[in-house]
């Protein structure tokens, strides 16, 4: 019996997407139930990827009317889209969260090119607070916190999650897109966490310090001071 056949086998009764240790973990409890499979036991998680690759490759040359797909290092078998409307008829339509904004959408690009990274870190390179974005990714389970940066105080850091593979169907951070450009973008770590305004991205010292001077210049039509009395 090959391999490949016996994770098909299992794929296929599965309730939910398996990874290659959950795989890994019902070869080895399956040896309790038969002598069959007992010499697979011990298959290592590589020749369970392996068998796994092969069968996708088999499943796509067959041209069926589903597939073998891997969203988040987890393997599940999937209805090829062309035939949504017929699925949809027999199950329903899924409900979908609302789409994400494009300021929620730009964000979560930045963190998953770039993570892990802070907040500061990511309005640096957004130009805009993004509070209020960051609650809603994190709120819908895409970001995550990551730990601290190790500068002064120790500021959050952000990353993405697997729920985020799930969400845009990627089987790692390595199908992405290319993104050099964002990538090459250069972000300093302040070495303090100031801020012009409370609603406005990190601002860095030099332009505090202007906006200091600044708002201790008269206005331009004001009169001049009166002399002091005599």
């Amino acid at each position: 019996m090959e391999l490949k056949l016996i994770v098909e086998a299992i794929l296929f009764s599965a309730q939910k997407p398996l990874n290659p240790k959950e795989l890994r973990e019902l070869l080895a409890a399956a040896a309790e139930h038969g002598e069959e499979a007992k010499p697979f036991k011990k298959t290592k998680e590589d020749a369970i990827l392996v068998a796994l690759e092969q069968l996708q490759q088999d499943h796509q040359a067959a041209q069926r009317s589903y597939r073998l797909v891997c969203v988040a290092g987890a393997w599940q078998f999937a209805s090829q889209p062309e035939f949504a409307p017929w699925i949809i008829a027999l199950v329903g339509a899924k409900v979908r969260l609302p789409r994400l904004s494009q300021p929620a959408l730009e964000t979560l690009a930045i963190i998953a090119y770039r993570q892990p990274l802070t907040r500061a870190e990511i309005e640096q390179i957004r130009g805009v607070a993004v509070d209020g974005v960051m609650q809603t990714l994190l709120e819908r389970g895409l970001v995550e916190q990551a730990g601290r940066a190790e500068v002064i105080g120790r500021p959050m850091t952000y990353a993405t999650t697997p729920s985020f593979l799930e969400y845009f169907g990627l089987r790692s951070l390595e199908d992405l897109p290319a993104a050099d450009e964002l990538r090459r973008i250069p972000v300093t770590r302040p070495e303090q966490l100031l801020t012009a305004d409370p609603d406005l991205a990190t601002a860095p010292p030099e332009q505090l310090a202007l906006a200091e001077v600044e708002s201790t210049k008269p206005p331009p039509d004001s009169p001049p001071a009166s002399p002091p009395p005599a």
